[in-house]
Protein backbone atom coordinates (compact mmCIF):
# COMPACT_ATOMS: atom_id res chain seq x y z
CA UNK A 1 0.00 0.00 0.00
CA UNK A 2 1.12 3.30 -1.01
CA UNK A 3 2.08 6.17 1.50
CA UNK A 4 -0.69 8.61 -0.03
CA UNK A 5 -3.35 5.39 -0.21
CA UNK A 6 -2.63 5.07 3.29
CA UNK A 7 -2.65 8.60 4.74
CA UNK A 8 -4.77 9.93 2.25
CA UNK A 9 -7.28 11.71 4.25
CA UNK A 10 -4.75 13.07 6.42
CA UNK A 11 -2.89 14.72 3.31
CA UNK A 12 -6.50 16.83 1.64
CA UNK A 13 -7.10 17.93 6.12
CA UNK A 14 -3.70 18.98 5.80
CA UNK A 15 -4.28 20.92 2.22
CA UNK A 16 -7.92 21.43 3.36
CA UNK A 17 -6.41 23.42 6.31
CA UNK A 18 -3.61 25.38 5.39
CA UNK A 19 -6.28 26.72 2.85
CA UNK A 20 -8.97 27.52 5.62
CA UNK A 21 -5.71 28.75 7.69
CA UNK A 22 -4.74 31.62 4.94
CA UNK A 23 -8.26 32.67 4.48
CA UNK A 24 -8.70 32.86 8.50
CA UNK A 25 -5.67 34.96 8.02
CA UNK A 26 -6.70 37.09 5.28
CA UNK A 27 -10.43 37.64 6.04
CA UNK A 28 -10.09 38.17 9.63
CA UNK A 29 -6.87 38.02 11.44
CA UNK A 30 -5.20 40.26 13.57
CA UNK A 31 -5.20 44.14 12.94
CA UNK A 32 -2.91 45.25 15.76
CA UNK A 33 -0.10 42.66 14.95
CA UNK A 34 -0.24 41.12 18.66
CA UNK A 35 -2.39 37.52 18.10
CA UNK A 36 0.62 35.28 17.38
CA UNK A 37 -1.31 32.96 15.29
CA UNK A 38 -3.31 35.44 13.42
CA UNK A 39 -0.67 37.84 13.24
CA UNK A 40 1.80 36.32 10.46
CA UNK A 41 0.28 34.11 7.36
CA UNK A 42 3.00 31.41 7.46
CA UNK A 43 1.71 30.79 11.31
CA UNK A 44 -1.96 31.04 10.23
CA UNK A 45 -1.33 28.39 7.28
CA UNK A 46 0.68 26.26 9.32
CA UNK A 47 -1.64 26.43 12.19
CA UNK A 48 -4.66 25.78 10.26
CA UNK A 49 -2.61 22.63 8.04
CA UNK A 50 -2.31 20.73 11.32
CA UNK A 51 -5.80 21.38 12.68
CA UNK A 52 -7.01 20.27 9.45
CA UNK A 53 -4.66 16.99 9.15
CA UNK A 54 -6.13 15.93 12.68
CA UNK A 55 -9.00 16.50 12.21
CA UNK A 56 -9.21 14.25 8.57
CA UNK A 57 -7.06 11.53 10.34
CA UNK A 58 -10.07 10.77 12.76
CA UNK A 59 -11.37 9.74 9.31
CA UNK A 60 -9.26 7.01 8.47
CA UNK A 61 -10.54 3.71 9.08
CA UNK A 62 -7.90 1.04 10.62
CA UNK A 63 -7.30 -2.80 9.18
CA UNK A 64 -8.01 -5.38 11.23
CA UNK A 65 -4.05 -6.13 11.23
CA UNK A 66 -3.47 -2.29 12.67
CA UNK A 67 -6.22 -2.25 15.49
Amino acid sequence: MSFIQKYKFTIIGLVVGAIGGYLYYFYIGCASGTCPITSQPLNSTLYGAVMGGLLFSNFEQKKDSEK
